[in-house]
Protein backbone atom coordinates (compact mmCIF):
# COMPACT_ATOMS: atom_id res chain seq x y z
CA UNK A 1 0.00 0.00 0.00
CA UNK A 2 1.24 3.38 -1.05
CA UNK A 3 1.14 6.73 0.69
CA UNK A 4 -2.01 7.82 -1.31
CA UNK A 5 -3.78 4.15 -0.50
CA UNK A 6 -2.99 4.20 3.39
CA UNK A 7 -4.45 8.55 3.54
CA UNK A 8 -7.41 7.38 1.87
CA UNK A 9 -8.08 4.38 4.01
CA UNK A 10 -7.31 5.98 6.57
CA UNK A 11 -9.55 8.75 6.37
CA UNK A 12 -12.55 6.68 4.73
CA UNK A 13 -12.35 4.74 7.81
CA UNK A 14 -11.91 7.73 10.16
CA UNK A 15 -15.33 9.80 8.67
CA UNK A 16 -17.29 6.43 8.85
CA UNK A 17 -16.15 6.12 12.64
CA UNK A 18 -17.01 10.13 12.94
CA UNK A 19 -20.83 10.12 10.88
CA UNK A 20 -21.66 6.59 9.71
CA UNK A 21 -24.46 7.06 7.51
CA UNK A 22 -27.01 9.53 9.00
CA UNK A 23 -24.14 12.32 8.89
CA UNK A 24 -23.56 15.12 10.65
CA UNK A 25 -26.88 15.31 12.50
CA UNK A 26 -26.66 18.56 14.41
CA UNK A 27 -25.22 20.38 11.51
CA UNK A 28 -27.85 18.86 9.10
CA UNK A 29 -30.70 19.66 11.52
CA UNK A 30 -29.99 23.66 11.83
CA UNK A 31 -28.51 24.25 8.80
CA UNK A 32 -30.05 23.59 5.11
CA UNK A 33 -27.31 22.20 2.18
CA UNK A 34 -26.99 25.48 0.53
CA UNK A 35 -25.59 27.27 3.32
CA UNK A 36 -22.13 28.33 3.22
CA UNK A 37 -19.23 29.68 5.60
CA UNK A 38 -15.94 30.45 5.82
CA UNK A 39 -13.17 29.75 8.47
CA UNK A 40 -9.98 29.41 9.59
CA UNK A 41 -7.48 27.34 11.22
CA UNK A 42 -5.24 28.96 13.56
CA UNK A 43 -2.48 27.96 15.79
CA UNK A 44 -3.14 28.27 19.59
CA UNK A 45 0.62 28.05 20.67
CA UNK A 46 4.06 27.77 19.10
CA UNK A 47 4.80 24.69 17.73
CA UNK A 48 5.79 22.62 14.67
CA UNK A 49 3.12 21.99 11.74
CA UNK A 50 2.65 18.45 10.55
CA UNK A 51 -0.80 17.09 9.24
CA UNK A 52 -0.94 20.19 6.80
CA UNK A 53 -1.14 18.00 3.50
CA UNK A 54 -4.28 15.81 4.75
CA UNK A 55 -6.85 19.05 4.78
CA UNK A 56 -7.44 19.10 1.36
CA UNK A 57 -7.95 15.39 1.04
CA UNK A 58 -10.40 15.04 4.05
CA UNK A 59 -13.06 18.02 3.12
CA UNK A 60 -12.66 16.84 -0.73
CA UNK A 61 -13.80 13.32 0.77
CA UNK A 62 -16.48 15.10 2.85
CA UNK A 63 -17.69 17.13 0.26
CA UNK A 64 -15.68 18.45 -3.06
CA UNK A 65 -17.28 21.54 -2.85
CA UNK A 66 -15.59 22.56 0.14
CA UNK A 67 -12.17 25.09 -1.18
CA UNK A 68 -9.02 24.89 0.74
CA UNK A 69 -6.28 27.57 0.89
CA UNK A 70 -3.11 26.49 2.39
CA UNK A 71 -1.11 28.91 4.12
CA UNK A 72 1.43 26.95 6.15
CA UNK A 73 3.45 23.73 4.83
CA UNK A 74 4.13 20.85 6.73
CA UNK A 75 7.90 21.81 9.16
CA UNK A 76 6.84 25.15 9.52
CA UNK A 77 7.08 26.59 12.59
CA UNK A 78 3.93 28.64 13.64
CA UNK A 79 3.27 30.90 16.90
CA UNK A 80 0.25 31.44 18.88
CA UNK A 81 -2.42 33.03 16.59
CA UNK A 82 -1.14 32.03 13.22
CA UNK A 83 -3.29 31.07 10.51
CA UNK A 84 -2.95 27.55 9.14
CA UNK A 85 -5.33 27.26 6.25
CA UNK A 86 -8.84 28.90 5.56
CA UNK A 87 -11.75 26.58 4.69
CA UNK A 88 -14.95 27.87 2.68
CA UNK A 89 -17.98 25.90 1.07
CA UNK A 90 -21.27 24.28 2.37
CA UNK A 91 -21.40 24.87 6.19
CA UNK A 92 -22.66 21.23 6.79
CA UNK A 93 -19.60 19.61 5.19
CA UNK A 94 -17.17 22.26 7.22
CA UNK A 95 -18.19 21.55 10.46
CA UNK A 96 -18.71 17.88 9.65
CA UNK A 97 -14.81 17.58 8.75
CA UNK A 98 -13.92 20.27 11.23
CA UNK A 99 -12.80 17.58 14.46
CA UNK A 100 -11.34 14.94 12.15
CA UNK A 101 -8.93 18.15 10.57
CA UNK A 102 -7.99 18.96 13.98
CA UNK A 103 -7.15 15.75 15.24
CA UNK A 104 -5.02 14.69 12.82
CA UNK A 105 -3.31 18.26 12.60
CA UNK A 106 -3.55 18.46 16.85
CA UNK A 107 -1.67 14.94 16.87
CA UNK A 108 0.69 15.11 13.99
CA UNK A 109 1.55 18.24 14.77
CA UNK A 110 2.54 17.51 18.48
CA UNK A 111 4.70 14.48 17.14
CA UNK A 112 6.58 17.34 15.06
CA UNK A 113 7.22 19.80 17.72
CA UNK A 114 8.26 17.25 20.48
CA UNK A 115 10.86 15.91 17.55
CA UNK A 116 12.05 19.66 16.82
CA UNK A 117 12.24 19.95 20.78
CA UNK A 118 14.59 16.81 21.57
CA UNK A 119 16.68 17.90 18.01
CA UNK A 120 17.37 21.17 19.71
CA UNK A 121 19.19 19.69 22.35
CA UNK A 122 20.73 17.00 20.93
CA UNK A 123 22.44 19.62 18.03
CA UNK A 124 23.63 21.77 20.55
CA UNK A 125 25.57 18.87 21.96
CA UNK A 126 26.65 17.19 18.88
CA UNK A 127 25.88 18.09 15.63
CA UNK A 128 26.20 14.69 13.68
CA UNK A 129 23.67 12.73 16.14
CA UNK A 130 20.74 12.02 14.38
CA UNK A 131 17.19 11.65 16.84
CA UNK A 132 15.26 8.11 15.61
CA UNK A 133 11.74 7.21 16.37
CA UNK A 134 10.35 3.65 16.82
CA UNK A 135 7.41 1.53 16.62
CA UNK A 136 5.93 2.86 19.18
CA UNK A 137 3.73 4.35 17.00
CA UNK A 138 -0.74 4.40 16.84
CA UNK A 139 -1.58 1.75 15.02
CA UNK A 140 -3.00 2.96 11.27
CA UNK A 141 -1.33 6.44 12.12
CA UNK A 142 2.83 4.83 11.89
CA UNK A 143 3.49 6.53 8.42
CA UNK A 144 2.10 9.77 9.15
CA UNK A 145 3.59 9.79 12.52
CA UNK A 146 6.95 9.13 11.17
CA UNK A 147 6.57 11.55 8.55
CA UNK A 148 5.84 13.99 11.78
CA UNK A 149 9.17 13.11 13.00
CA UNK A 150 10.80 14.30 10.03
CA UNK A 151 8.68 17.56 10.11
CA UNK A 152 10.50 17.98 13.30
CA UNK A 153 13.92 17.57 11.90
CA UNK A 154 14.46 13.68 13.33
CA UNK A 155 15.12 10.81 11.27
CA UNK A 156 12.94 7.24 10.45
CA UNK A 157 14.05 4.53 11.60
CA UNK A 158 12.76 1.03 10.30
CA UNK A 159 9.32 1.51 9.10
CA UNK A 160 8.32 -2.10 10.36
CA UNK A 161 9.09 -5.46 10.72
CA UNK A 162 9.53 -6.26 6.58
CA UNK A 163 12.54 -3.57 6.08
CA UNK A 164 15.10 -3.81 8.53
CA UNK A 165 16.87 -6.99 11.13
CA UNK A 166 16.72 -5.70 14.77
CA UNK A 167 18.02 -8.47 16.64
CA UNK A 168 16.12 -7.05 20.14
CA UNK A 169 17.13 -8.42 23.96
CA UNK A 170 14.70 -11.49 23.34
CA UNK A 171 16.49 -12.30 19.96
CA UNK A 172 19.70 -12.32 21.72
CA UNK A 173 18.83 -14.47 24.78
CA UNK A 174 16.93 -17.10 22.57
CA UNK A 175 19.94 -17.19 20.02
CA UNK A 176 22.88 -17.48 22.92
CA UNK A 177 23.82 -14.24 22.20
CA UNK A 178 24.87 -11.27 20.38
CA UNK A 179 27.15 -12.03 17.95
CA UNK A 180 25.10 -15.59 17.46
CA UNK A 181 21.74 -13.83 16.54
CA UNK A 182 23.85 -11.19 13.77
CA UNK A 183 25.66 -14.78 12.63
CA UNK A 184 22.14 -16.30 11.99
CA UNK A 185 20.72 -13.30 10.71
CA UNK A 186 24.01 -12.25 8.15
CA UNK A 187 23.30 -16.37 7.16
CA UNK A 188 19.90 -16.11 6.60
CA UNK A 189 20.24 -13.01 4.70
CA UNK A 190 22.78 -15.12 1.86
CA UNK A 191 21.01 -17.62 1.84
CA UNK A 192 17.56 -15.88 0.76
CA UNK A 193 19.15 -13.19 -0.78
CA UNK A 194 18.17 -10.46 1.25
CA UNK A 195 19.85 -7.21 1.57
CA UNK A 196 19.08 -6.05 4.70
CA UNK A 197 20.94 -4.11 7.81
CA UNK A 198 21.52 -5.70 10.43
CA UNK A 199 21.17 -4.26 13.97
CA UNK A 200 21.70 -5.84 17.10
CA UNK A 201 20.81 -4.55 20.75
CA UNK A 202 23.52 -5.04 24.01
CA UNK A 203 23.20 -4.08 27.58
CA UNK A 204 26.26 -4.46 28.59
CA UNK A 205 29.84 -3.50 27.70
CA UNK A 206 30.38 -7.39 27.88
CA UNK A 207 27.31 -8.08 24.76
CA UNK A 208 28.80 -4.55 22.93
CA UNK A 209 31.82 -6.30 22.76
CA UNK A 210 30.73 -9.79 21.53
CA UNK A 211 28.70 -7.53 18.87
CA UNK A 212 31.46 -5.61 17.44
CA UNK A 213 33.31 -8.88 16.92
CA UNK A 214 30.91 -10.01 13.78
CA UNK A 215 30.45 -6.01 12.84
CA UNK A 216 26.61 -5.74 12.31
CA UNK A 217 25.24 -2.63 10.84
CA UNK A 218 24.20 -1.10 14.12
CA UNK A 219 24.38 -1.77 17.64
CA UNK A 220 22.19 -0.60 20.09
CA UNK A 221 22.93 0.91 23.28
CA UNK A 222 20.02 -0.13 25.67
CA UNK A 223 19.63 1.39 28.80
CA UNK A 224 23.43 1.91 29.08
CA UNK A 225 25.22 4.47 31.35
CA UNK A 226 26.25 7.64 29.44
CA UNK A 227 30.26 6.41 30.58
CA UNK A 228 29.28 2.64 29.49
CA UNK A 229 28.49 4.51 26.10
CA UNK A 230 31.94 6.69 25.78
CA UNK A 231 33.57 3.64 26.06
CA UNK A 232 31.48 2.14 23.46
CA UNK A 233 32.23 4.65 21.15
CA UNK A 234 36.00 5.07 21.89
CA UNK A 235 36.35 1.00 21.06
CA UNK A 236 34.15 1.46 17.92
CA UNK A 237 36.03 4.55 16.64
CA UNK A 238 39.00 2.51 16.86
CA UNK A 239 38.11 -1.09 16.29
CA UNK A 240 34.93 -1.09 13.77
CA UNK A 241 34.56 2.52 12.24
CA UNK A 242 31.97 1.94 9.92
CA UNK A 243 29.32 0.25 12.48
CA UNK A 244 26.87 2.64 14.03
CA UNK A 245 25.83 3.06 17.52
CA UNK A 246 22.50 3.53 18.72
CA UNK A 247 21.57 4.96 21.90
CA UNK A 248 18.14 3.95 23.87
CA UNK A 249 16.41 3.30 27.14
CA UNK A 250 15.44 6.58 29.43
CA UNK A 251 15.93 8.85 27.09
CA UNK A 252 14.20 12.32 27.59
CA UNK A 253 14.71 15.86 27.35
CA UNK A 254 16.62 15.81 30.88
CA UNK A 255 19.03 12.87 29.55
CA UNK A 256 19.14 13.52 26.41
CA UNK A 257 21.79 16.13 25.66
CA UNK A 258 24.49 14.09 27.72
CA UNK A 259 23.28 11.27 25.76
CA UNK A 260 24.81 12.93 22.42
CA UNK A 261 27.68 14.16 24.18
CA UNK A 262 28.89 10.71 24.21
CA UNK A 263 28.95 10.95 20.50
CA UNK A 264 26.06 7.93 19.56
CA UNK A 265 25.57 8.39 15.50
CA UNK A 266 22.08 7.85 16.90
CA UNK A 267 19.87 8.19 20.16
CA UNK A 268 15.88 6.52 19.46
CA UNK A 269 13.07 7.78 21.35
CA UNK A 270 10.00 5.99 21.16
CA UNK A 271 8.05 9.06 23.19
CA UNK A 272 7.93 11.48 20.50
CA UNK A 273 5.20 9.58 18.97
CA UNK A 274 3.65 7.45 21.57
CA UNK A 275 3.20 9.77 24.54
CA UNK A 276 3.53 13.75 23.13
CA UNK A 277 1.01 16.55 24.09
CA UNK A 278 -0.86 17.63 21.46
CA UNK A 279 -0.66 20.85 19.93
CA UNK A 280 -3.20 23.38 20.60
CA UNK A 281 -5.16 24.13 16.65
CA UNK A 282 -8.79 25.19 16.51
CA UNK A 283 -10.91 26.19 13.83
CA UNK A 284 -13.19 29.31 13.90
CA UNK A 285 -15.78 30.75 11.30
CA UNK A 286 -15.20 34.04 10.29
Amino acid sequence: MNREQAIESLITTALVEDLQSAGDVTSKSIFSDSDSAEAVVRAKESGVLSGISLIVPVFRAIDPRVSVELLRKDGASVSRGDEICRVKGPIIAVLSGERLVLNLLQHLSGVATATAHLMSLVRSANSHTKLLDTRKTTPGLRLLEKEAVVHGGGTNHRIGLYDMIMAKDTHVKAAGGPDRAVERARAWCHENKKDLKIEVEVESLAHFERAIAVRPDRIMLDNMSCEEMSKAVAIRNSEAPLVELEASGNVNESTIYAIAKTGVDFISVGAITHSVKALDIHLTLV
